[in-house]
């Protein structure tokens, strides 16, 4: 592919100025590159999975899930899986290909993981992992053979929102999911002797629930005792969603301040208090307006320049991304 069907005559003096030192260029051109990966991360219900889709339909790209409750089939309300439609035609890699009763550890995930970043990469894609599981992408990343240190350069994205927004955010997505039937998804599957520290069960918003399914399936309590026990469920949905953002959070701190990771920080915390067309215009003003700027620079540094091209219908919004790129 032509660099030149992105970047105008204007921007490519600007972005290829990079002090050399004397350097021959043709020399470090011909050494071999490692290839590309971005690493979207952050607290459930940031909207991972909406900017890595954002992404990749800017980029010839295929995203991989790394969200350890996503991989699993079933239960599509209770994980959040992005349907079909949200996906813009986009192909996803380890979304629902896991039997509901099966284990899938870190090591599962780092083994699949790998053999999909190859297939992309073989098909001249780029990899984009989303997911709010930080385990896995931490075991994938710094794995004791450094394989894939030496074998990827790696972009880390994360979408943040302040607390407190994301905890309304929150609250407000579990009373959602009840109205798209979040309880009648759990009843189907609902077993009384279940073990719910395996497989699918293990996710926010199914053992929650067992109380309530077992006054049901046992007939023991009146109706009105039943709602108590429904709403008490609900809400103990809620806080342990928010509990888990707040881990999350935490472990995002620890590889970026502890294990040295550079992981850009993008703030969404504006989008989440709009609604409507507002909110729509923020995130691309504040999200996916900056995370492609930073995805531009990573991809398209020297020597690196004519890996990928960006596709967009918006050919004015890409030479602005591209020139701001080029005045970094």
């Amino acid at each position: 592919m032509k660099l030149t069907m992105m970047l105008t005559q204007q921007a490519q003096p600007s972005l290829l100025k990079i002090p050399t030192g004397g350097m021959d260029l043709s020399v470090l051109r011909c050494r071999p590159q490692k290839e590309k990966v971005i690493v979207v991360v952050g607290a459930t219900g940031t909207g991972k999975s909406r900017l890595s889709i954002d992404l990749a339909t800017r980029y010839p790209a295929e995203i991989i899930n790394s969200d350890k409750m996503q991989v699993y089939e079933g239960l599509d309300i209770v994980t959040n899986k992005i349907s079909n439609e949200e996906c813009e035609g986009v192909p996803h890699h380890l979304l629902g290909i896991v039997d509901s009763k099966a284990e899938f550890t870190a090591r599962n995930f780092v083994t699949t993981a790998s053999l999909a970043m190859k297939s992309i990469v073989g098909r001249g894609k780029l990899p984009i992992i989303a997911g709010g599981s930080n385990s896995f992408i931490e075991a994938l990343i710094d794995d004791k053979n450094y394989e894939f240190r030496s074998r990827y350069d790696v972009c880390f994205l994360w979408v943040d929102v302040a607390m407190p927004v994301l905890h309304r955010f929150v609250s407000d997505r579990v009373d959602r999911m009840v109205e798209a039937g979040i309880v009648e998804e759990v009843r189907k599957m609902y077993n009384p002797n279940g073990d719910y520290s395996k497989g699918i069960r293990r996710a926010i918003g199914v053992p929650e629930f067992d109380t309530y399914f077992r006054a049901e399936y046992l007939s023991s309590s009146d109706k009105s005792i039943r709602e108590k026990l429904l709403q008490e469920a609900i809400n103990e949905t809620k806080v342990n969603t928010c509990k888990l953002a707040c881990r999350q959070l935490e472990k995002i701190h620890r590889l970026r301040n502890v294990k040295g990771w550079n992981i850009h920080r993008l703030d969404a915390t504006s989008v989440f208090e709009k609604r409507g067309r507002e909110a729509e215009e923020l995130w691309a003003e504040m999200v996916v307006g900056p995370g492609s700027v930073i995805v531009n620079q990573f991809l398209f540094n020297f020597g690196h320049l004519q890996s990928f091209v960006p596709t967009t219908d918006s050919v004015g919004t890409k030479r602005r991304e591209v020139m701001a790129v080029a005045s970094l």
